[in-house]
C-alpha cells in the first residue's frame, strides 16, 4: 500500500521581512496563517510586529544591508521580503543572492521599472504599452522649450525615487516652467529631478493593479481605489493614502481583462525579452482614460494601504508564503491562488496634523473590535511598560472585509471607534466613489434628488439668507430675493447723468484653502470685494451685487456661511444683494467642492468718469495698504506651503497666535467707502486695483500712452506674509512684484499739487494705511525700485 505522505518535507520558512509600515504588519499577519511559517523577523518593524506567535521585531534599519545580511546568515533565514521600494532600486536582491537567500523581489536592474520614470516610460514605448505621450530630459532649457511648444496640460515627473513626493501637476504653461525649475535647477526633489519627464495629463478614474509574477506568469488580485487626499471627496494635501477598497466596481470584468491583455502581461513578457524578467509583485497605477486603460506609473512592491485589503481578500486556503516561492521558482502556475468572494474597506488613522507636522508619543487604547475586522500598525511603537505609542504620521489601518462594499465600509467604521489616541485623523468617504458607480447603475425611478439635486436644500439655504440679504438693503432697491429678478432705481439714488459699469470675478484657488481649513464666512467678502473695488477704479459706486454659487452637494450650512460673507462684503461697500444662482451639479464637481462668482454693477456720473485724460509724467503715486494676500496668486502660495510641509492649522511662524489657514484667508480690502469722497470731488485722476499681475501689470492699465510709472518697494510697509512667501519659496522680487500685492492693494493717481490734500482725505474716510509709493514718468511700463528692501526685509 502507498503512503500519502511527501517524499521530501517542505523546508520550513524563517523569513527576514523588511519594512515600518501597516504594509509589512499586514503581510505578516498573512504569512504567520502559512503552516510552512516558523518564524518571521521584521526589520526594524512597529508596534504591531511585536505581538504574535511567529513574529519579532528586529531594531534595523532597512537601508543597512551589511547587517541584515549578517542577521539573516546568523539566524538562518531563507527567504527575505523586501516591503518598501528604496530596498529594491539600491539592489538588496544581489546582496542576499550573493549569500544564497531568495528574495521575493525583482533584480535591481528590473526595480528601475519604479526607480527611473524616464526607464519605465522607454519601456512601454517600445513594447507598445498604453500610456500618455511624454518625453525624457536632462537639459533643463530643452525641457523648457518643450513646454513652451505644447498646448496640452502636462505632469512634471522628477524619474528618480521621491519618497512619493516627485511629481507636479501644473495648471498653466507657467506653473509647469516654475516647475522644472524647482526640479531641475533648485533640485527641490534631490538628485531625483537629475532627469524629469514631461507627460501628457490623463484623466479618467484611477486603479492600483497588484499581480504576482514569476517572470512568465502574472496572477493578478483584484483591483483597488486609493484615497490620496487628507479631506472627504478628495480635498486637502496629498498623502500616502488615507484608505482603499477592494474590489472596485469600476474596474468591470471586461476592464480587468483588457488591463491584463494590454498592460499587466505585456509588460511581464517585454520585460523578459529585455533580459530582466520580473519576479516578484508589480503595483501598475492605472488610469482609465475615455481611450481605454493607460499605465501612470509602476511600483514594484506591494502597496501601501492597498496591501492590507487585499491581504484580508485572499482565501483561507491561499497560502502567501507559498505563493511568494512560487514566483521566485517560476512556478506560479501550478499553485492554488483564491480570492474571498467578499468586498474589503481599509480606513487609515493619522496622526494631527499629517501630512504636515504631527507629533509623536500619544498613548493607544483599543477596544475589542468586531468579528471580521484587523487593525494593522503602521506608525506606532512599544514604551517598556508594554504600552503602544503614535510613531509616525500613518498611525494605523482599520480593515474590513463582509459580503458587500456597503457592509464592508460600515464595519470598518466600526472598528475605527475602537480605536482612541490624541487627535486622530481619518476620512469618513472611504469608498464614496463606488457607491457612486453603484447608484449611476440602479435602473430605477428617476427623480432630480437621485440625479443629486436637493431641492429641498435649496430652499433651506434660500430661507437661511434671506434675513443676511435683507441687511444689503439701500435706496434704489428693496433686496428682496425670490423673484426672477434684482430691480434697481437708479433715479431714487440720486444719480442725474451716470454711465452704468459691471464687473464679474471669482476668488481663484484661494477657494482650496477655505475648503481644506474649513472656513467658508469670508470668502464671500473677497468675492464681493474683487468686483466691487474693479468698479470704484471706473470712478463708480456699486450699486448692486449677484453671486454665482456652483457645487456637487449642496451643504446648507456651508453656502450660508459663504452668503453671509457676501452680505458683509456687500454691506462694507454700500452695494445691494439683488439675486443670485444656486448651482447644484454633482456630475461636475466632486465631493464638498465649490466654486462662487460674483457680478457687480455701479453708476459713475459722466463727468467723474476715471482714468482722467489728464494724467502726465510727474503726478503722484498714492498706494493704499492691503490687509494680506487678498485673493490672487494663490497657485503660488499654495505651491510653497505644500512644498514645505505646512498644514493650514500650522501656527504662523512670525505670528504663532494665528494659524496659517486664518492669515491666508484674510479677506480682501474692499476700498469703496475710502476713495468714494475723493472721487466725487474729482480729486483723483486715476486708481489701480493691485490683483494678478502686482504692480507691474495693473498700474500701466490705467496710464495714456507715452506715460510710465515708478513705484519705490522701500515706500510702504512689506507685509509679513510676503517676506514669508518670499523667503520660504526663493521667490524673486521681481516675480513678487507682478505676481503679489505685497502690502498695496491699490494705487491713487493724483496731481503733485493735490497730493497732500487727497492723502489726507483718504486717511480720513477709511482705515487702510497710505503711503506716497512712487511718481509717473514719461515712457511706458512700471518699475520697481528699491527691491533690495524687500530682500532685506524677507531675511530678518
Amino acid at each position: 500500500m502507498s503512503s500519502s505522505k511527501p517524499l521530501f518535507e517542505p523546508e520550513k520558512l524563517r523569513i527576514l521581512l523588511i519594512g515600518a509600515g501597516g504594509r509589512e504588519h499586514a503581510l505578516a499577519w498573512k504569512l504567520t496563517q502559512s503552516p510552512r511559517v516558523d518564524q518571521i523577523f521584521v526589520a526594524p518593524g512597529n508596534g504591531g510586529t511585536l505581538f504574535g506567535d511567529k513574529t519579532v521585531s528586529v531594531a534595523i534599519p532597512a537601508e543597512d544591508f551589511d547587517a541584515l545580511v549578517a542577521f539573516a546568515v546568523r539566524s538562518n533565514v531563507n527567504l527575505v521580503i523586501p516591503g518598501p521600494e528604496q530596498p529594491l532600486v539600491d539592489g538588496i536582491e544581489t546582496v542576499f543572492r550573493h549569500v544564497g537567500i531568495p528574495v521575493f523581489g525583482p533584480s535591481q536592474r528590473a526595480a528601475a521599472m519604479e526607480g527611473s520614470k524616464a526607464f519605465s516610460k522607454d519601456f512601454m514605448a517600445r513594447h507598445n504599452i498604453p500610456t500618455a505621450e511624454y518625453r525624457n530630459f536632462t537639459d533643463h532649457a530643452a525641457a523648457v522649450e518643450y513646454v513652451k511648444s505644447i498646448n496640452h496640460p502636462v505632469v512634471l515627473k522628477a524619474s528618480g525615487l521621491a519618497a512619493g513626493k516627485g511629481v507636479i501637476i501644473p495648471n498653466s504653461t507657467e506653473e509647469a516652467l516654475a516647475g522644472l525649475n524647482d526640479i531641475m535647477v533648485s533640485k527641490e526633489f534631490g538628485d531625483a529631478g537629475s532627469e524629469v519627464v514631461v507627460e501628457e495629463f490623463m484623466t479618467g478614474q484611477e486603479l492600483s493593479i497588484l499581480a504576482f509574477s514569476d517572470g512568465y506568469t502574472a496572477l493578478a488580485l483584484p483591483a483597488a481605489q486609493d484615497h490620496k487626499r487628507i479631506g472627504e471627496g478628495d480635498t486637502g494635501l496629498n498623502t500616502g493614502g488615507m484608505g482603499t477598497y477592494s474590489p472596485a466596481p469600476v474596474a468591470t470584468k471586461e476592464i480587468e481583462a483588457e488591463i491584463m491583455r494590454k498592460i499587466v502581461q505585456p509588460t511581464i513578457d517585454g520585460m523578459r525579452k529585455d533580459g530582466i524578467p520580473f519576479i516578484g509583485m508589480l503595483f501598475t497605477g492605472i488610469m482609465l482614460t475615455p481611450q481605454g486603460p493607460k499605465v501612470l506609473e509602476y511600483n514594484v512592491r506591494f502597496g501601501d494601504p492597498e496591501t492590507q485589503s487585499l491581504m484580508a481578500l485572499l482565501s483561507d486556503d491561499t497560502d502567501l508564503a507559498e505563493l511568494m516561492l512560487a514566483c521566485i521558482e517560476r512556478r506560479l502556475d501550478c499553485v492554488k491562488f483564491e480570492m474571498k468572494k467578499q468586498a474589503a474597506v481599509t480606513v487609515v488613522l493619522a496622526a494631527k496634523g499629517y501630512p504636515g507636522s504631527y507629533p509623536k508619543g500619544d498613548v493607544i487604547t483599543f477596544d475589542a473590535l468586531p468579528e471580521n475586522v484587523w487593525i494593522f500598525h503602521a506608525g506606532t511603537k512599544a514604551n517598556p511598560s508594554g504600552q503602544i505609542l503614535t510613531n509616525g504620521g500613518r498611525v494605523l489601518a482599520v480593515t474590513a472585509v463582509a459580503p458587500t462594499l456597503k457592509e464592508a465600509q460600515a464595519l470598518a467604521y466600526k472598528g475605527v471607534d475602537c480605536v482612541h489616541f490624541e487627535g486622530k485623523t481619518f476620512r469618513r468617504d472611504i469608498a464614496y466613489k463606488a457607491f457612486l458607480e453603484q447608484e449611476q447603475s440602479q435602473p430605477q425611478g428617476m427623480t432630480y434628488a437621485s440625479a443629486g439635486v436637493s431641492i429641498d436644500a435649496g430652499n433651506a439655504l434660500v430661507d437661511r439668507i434671506k434675513p443676511m440679504v435683507k441687511a444689503t438693503k439701500r435706496i434704489g432697491t428693496d433686496s428682496i430675493i425670490g423673484g426672477f429678478g434684482g430691480l434697481f432705481d437708479l433715479k431714487a439714488a440720486g444719480f442725474k447723468d451716470p454711465i452704468l459699469v459691471a464687473g464679474t470675478d471669482g476668488v481663484g484657488t484661494k477657494l482650496k484653502i477655505a475648503q481644506t481649513y474649513g472656513k467658508h464666512d469670508t470668502i464671500g467678502i473677497d468675492l464681493v470685494a474683487m468686483s466691487v473695488n474693479d468698479l470704484v477704479v471706473q470712478g463708480a459706486e456699486p450699486l448692486f451685487f449677484l453671486d454665482y454659487y456652483a457645487c456637487g452637494h449642496l451643504d446648507v450650512d456651508t453656502a450660508a456661511d459663504v452668503v453671509k460673507g457676501v452680505a458683509a462684503g456687500c454691506v462694507e461697500s454700500g452695494c445691494a444683494l439683488v439675486g443670485g444662482e444656486t448651482a447644484e451639479m454633482p456630475s461636475l464637481y466632486e465631493g464638498e467642492d465649490y466654486d462662487v462668482a460674483g457680478f457687480a454693477v455701479g453708476a459713475v456720473e459722466r463727468e467723474l468718469v476715471l482714468p482722467q485724460p489728464s494724467i502726465a509724467p510727474g503726478d503722484v503715486l498714492l498706494g493704499i495698504a492691503s490687509s494680506g494676500v487678498h485673493s490672487n496668486g494663490f497657485s503660488l502660495v499654495r505651491k510653497i506651503v505644500s512644498a514645505h510641509g505646512y498644514d493650514y492649522s500650522s501656527p504662523v511662524p512670525y505670528a504663532p497666535s494665528k494659524t496659517l489657514g486664518d492669515e491666508l484667508l484674510e479677506p480682501t480690502t474692499i476700498y469703496v467707502k475710502q476713495l468714494l469722497p475723493a472721487i466725487r470731488q474729482g480729486a483723483i485722476k486715476g486708481l489701480s486695483h493691485i490683483t494678478g499681475g502686482g504692480f507691474t501689470e495693473n498700474i500701466p492699465r490705467v496710464l495714456p500712452k507715452g506715460v510710465g510709472c515708478y513705484v519705490d518697494a522701500g515706500s510702504f510697509n512689506f507685509l509679513p506674509v510676503f517676506r514669508w512667501l518670499m523667503k520660504l519659496g526663493r521667490v524673486d522680487p521681481n516675480e513678487m512684484a507682478r505676481t503679489f500685492n505685497c502690502g498695496i492693494g491699490m494705487v491713487v493717481v493724483v496731481a503733485r499739487e493735490q497730493a497732500d490734500a487727497v492723502e489726507q482725505l483718504l486717511r480720513e474716510s477709511g482705515k487702510a494705511d497710505v503711503f506716497r509709493i512712487g511718481e509717473t514718468v514719461a515712457g511706458e511700463g512700471c518699475e520697481m525700485r528699491n527691491l533690495d528692501a524687500w530682500v532685506q526685509a524677507s531675511q530678518q
